[in-house]
């Protein structure tokens, strides 16, 4: 089964959506704006991305820059970060089995196929 981590208000994710849609796979659709990600999925999901907590947070969010841009925080402060304030994972999230991907640009989702 094929999971994407999607926020509705995105462009991105709803590209993702769409290859989604069209690939005729089956998928499950997580709003992790609505239901948050418990710290112990955020470490997996970054597990099956190979990156760093840093590498999915997205800088440019208001809640970034106003409550941690400048401060040196440690790998689990991030992930707690995410989980607080699940506007700063980047998105979509793609996980089909064990890879996954960050659909930036939407085609990369096309690699777990």
């Amino acid at each position: 089964m094929i999971k994407i981590y999607h926020n509705p208000r995105c462009s991105k994710s709803r590209d993702g959506l769409n290859i989604l849609a069209e690939s005729g796979q089956d998928f499950q659709i997580v709003k992790y704006l609505d239901l948050p990600m418990e710290k112990e999925e955020i470490k997996e999901v970054l597990s099956l991305l190979g990156i760093s907590a840093e590498e999915l947070i997205r800088k440019n969010e208001k809640v970034w820059k106003e409550n941690y841009k400048d401060k040196k925080l440690s790998e689990d402060e991030l992930i707690e970060a995410m989980q607080e304030h699940p506007k700063l994972i980047e998105r979509p999230i793609v996980i089909r089995g064990e890879k996954a991907v960050i659909g930036r640009p939407s085609d990369k989702i096309k690699d777990l196929f």
